[in-house]
């Protein structure tokens, strides 16, 4: 080797660290030296998964598709024409379509809306005192401990208070089982479903829901307009200036017009798009799912108990 060749130097080994590598044999081996315990485990939650999803009632949903009646340059037209003179006469028109489909969606969903819903359609005893849905001669299946159908009493407790739901837990109940409310952010479409272990009641209701919506907005517009008429005709009697009575004139017109509009239009607020249908097919429960999931959750469990016995085990042995 000449002076001016430089040693080539051997390349260092990469150190080898054996316990940081998973040796899959290993994990196999050891899975299998559990195989009882998880195939044990796998089986009892598939077998109360499976249960648990035979046990839950089927339920159906039925909605009905609602499409916000346009503001056709009627009420809100006229309205927005006469809005400053209204504002000189002391009162408010209302807003236009687009502020009453908000409100009438809010109200959809108000207690006192739902109350009087629920007393007026005589679903209390649906909601909340019955056992199931009987398919074969279409009639709710009434628990008898809650409940006399003879007497249509509500019975007691042990401690003597009575089972007769207040509005509250009326309320309560039915926005939480049976009725969702979905909106379309690009058409503005309304869907209104309602969920019951009845496949008629749920469309009937649905039915009912978009028919007293529109009905209670109608009415309340209706009374809105007539307060304002007759708070007008008041101020027109007091004034004898020419032009005011004029000005007075003009918002008696429109509210006059609101209160025909409004008893003219069969739809109010909403527009049937697609009307509810007695559904054929259940919504829920998913059972497949409930069985699957179940299942995987006590292979998993299966496998983590195996691994602490391992573990346990080990520790033992080390310690020995």
């Amino acid at each position: 080797m000449s002076k001016h060749e430089v040693p080539v130097q051997p390349a260092m080994a990469q150190p080898y660290y054996p316990d940081d590598e998973i040796d899959l044999r290993e994990l196999f081996v050891t899975l299998w030296r559990g195989k009882w315990i998880i195939l044990f485990s796998t089986i009892a939650f598939a077998a109360a998964g499976v249960l648990f999803a035979l046990s839950k009632p089927n339920i159906y949903q039925a909605s009905v598709l609602l499409a916000p009646t346009q503001d056709e340059g009627g009420i809100g037209g006229l309205s927005g024409q006469l809005g400053g003179l209204a504002s000189l006469a002391g009162i408010n028109l209302g807003g236009g379509g687009a502020n009453k489909t908000v409100m009438a969606k809010q109200v959809l969903q108000s207690h006192a809306f739902l109350s009087d819903f629920i007393h007026r359609h005589n679903l209390s005893v649906p909601l909340m005192a019955t056992e199931g849905w009987n398919t074969e001669n279409q009639e709710w299946v009434i628990n008898r401990e809650v409940y006399n159908p003879q007497t249509n009493e509500w019975l007691q407790d042990e401690d003597g208070k009575s089972y007769k739901p207040t509005d509250w837990d009326l309320v309560k109940k039915f926005r939480e089982s049976h009725l969702s409310i979905s909106e379309d952010q690009e058409t503005g479409m309304v869907t209104l479903s309602v969920k019951s272990q009845s496949p008629p009641m749920a469309k009937e209701l649905a039915a009912k829901l978009a028919h007293d919506i529109n009905e209670h907005m109608r009415q309340q517009d209706i009374n809105d307009a007539e307060a304002r008429i007759a708070y007008l005709e008041e101020k027109l009697s007091e004034t004898n200036i020419a032009g005011m009575q004029q000005v007075f004139y003009q918002l008696v017109e429109s509210e006059t017009r609101t209160v025909m509009l409004a008893n003219a239009q069969s739809e109010y607020i909403f527009k049937t798009v697609d009307p509810a249908v007695v559904p054929q097919e259940k919504s829920e429960p998913k059972r497949a799912i409930i069985a699957i999931v179940s299942t995987m959750l006590g292979g998993m469990l299966g496998i983590f108990l195996w691994f602490i016995i391992v573990f346990i085990r080990n520790s033992k042995k080390s310690m020995a």
